[in-house]
C-alpha cells in the first residue's frame, strides 16, 4: 500500500524566486533578536490577560508624564507597543507558513520513507532469487543494525 501525503512540484525558477524573497525578508527584518534559552525563560511575557492591563498602564503613564520617572521607559514602550501591532499580523502568516513548511517537510520524508520500506521488503523477499541479497544486507544493516545496550548500572544499597 503506496502512501502519498504530498504531492509538490516547483521549477528551479521558483526555487531561486522563494529563496530570493526569504533573502528579502531577511534582510528587511534584521532588528529581529534571536534569545538565548535563559533569556527567554526569564523574561517577564505579555499574554492575552496581560496585554489589556499592559495597554491601558501605558496610556495612563503617557497622561500622567509628572509622576513617571524617566527611568521607566514609558516612550521605548509605546513604540514597542506599535510595533507589536504592526507586526504581529505578519508574524502570525510566518507561523502558519512556517508550520505547513514543517507539516510538508514530514510528509515528503513520510512518503519516502514508506516507498523505501516497501522497496525493501520486495528486496527481502524476492532479493535472493536475483541476486540483490547482498545489497539487501547492506540496506538492512545500514537502517535496521542495532547498537549494543549496556545493562542499566545498580546503585549499592545504602547500609
Amino acid at each position: 500500500m503506496s502512501q502519498n501525503l504530498i504531492s509538490i512540484t516547483l521549477t528551479n525558477d521558483q526555487i531561486t524566486a522563494i529563496d530570493h524573497a526569504i533573502g528579502e525578508l531577511e534582510n528587511q527584518l534584521q532588528g529581529l533578536v534571536s534569545l538565548s534559552i535563559d533569556a527567554r525563560r526569564t523574561a517577564a511575557k505579555m499574554g492575552p490577560k496581560s496585554e489589556a492591563f499592559c495597554r491601558q498602564t501605558i496610556n495612563a503613564l503617557q497622561l500622567y508624564p509628572q509622576v513617571v520617572p524617566t527611568s521607566v521607559g514609558v516612550e521605548e514602550a509605546r513604540s514597542d507597543l506599535n510595533m507589536l501591532d504592526q507586526l504581529r499580523p505578519l508574524f502570525q502568516r510566518l507561523h502558519r507558513l512556517s508550520q505547513r513548511s514543517a507539516d510538508s517537510e514530514l510528509a515528503l520524508g513520510s512518503d519516502v520513507m514508506v516507498a523505501a520500506l516497501q522497496g525493501y521488503r520486495v528486496l527481502k523477499a524476492v532479493g535472493r532469487s536475483q541476486g540483490l541479497e547482498v545489497l539487501r544486507r547492506e540496506l538492512g544493516d545500514s537502517r535496521f543494525s542495532k547498537t549494543a545496550r549496556t545493562a542499566p548500572k545498580v546503585l549499592p544499597a545504602a547500609a
